[in-house]
């Protein structure tokens, strides 16, 4: 039995494949876009929580599953003027439509 997954906003279509792919395995992803003009980033980009190793086992299952990965990062935002986080953000280097 397969479940559809829905989200609120919908999936930009060049980023669904590895959003849904990371939320099938339990990864709590809480941004993305699918990058480009007009977009809020340049590259097809995914945000996540998760504590020190949850980074290594996205960019495992990305890797396994041949999804064309450019970076993977630990950031801290910036949040009226406070360091906040860290969480992650995996970046890859085109779309997966």
């Amino acid at each position: 039995m397969s479940t559809k997954l829905e989200f609120s906003p919908p999936l930009d279509d060049g980023i669904r494949l590895a959003v849904e792919l990371l939320c099938k395995v339990g990864i709590e992803t809480y941004e993305s876009c699918e990058g480009g003009e007009g977009h809020a980033y340049t590259e097809p980009t995914i945000r996540f929580h998760g504590d020190r190793s949850e980074g290594f086992k996205v960019l495992a299952i990305a890797l396994q599953h041949n999804l064309p990965v450019a970076r993977l990062s630990r950031l801290w935002t910036i949040q009226d003027g406070e360091p906040t986080g860290p969480t992650w953000e995996i970046v890859f280097w085109r779309t997966m439509d």
